[in-house]
């Protein structure tokens, strides 16, 4: 992920973080049945996946923060 990646990240809303991570983690669901099943050939894309959730956690929980 680049940093221009990162920025757009930051400067969404959290109603559509929310939304993003929904769908970020239900893709990492797929891919995890697909790894088991045989299917998957570039498992990067699991780690990929997994350190794109922990960024959007990260800018929620700062965000809360801030708030509070």
């Amino acid at each position: 992920m680049k940093k221009n990646d990162i920025k757009d990240l930051k400067m969404k809303l959290p109603a559509e973080l929310q939304r993003m991570l929904g769908d970020t983690r239900e893709k990492l669901r797929s891919l995890r049945f697909d790894l088991a099943a045989g299917k998957i050939k570039n498992v990067s894309e699991i780690h990929a996946v997994r350190k794109l959730i922990a960024r959007i956690l990260t800018i929620l929980n700062s965000a809360e923060k801030i708030q509070v």
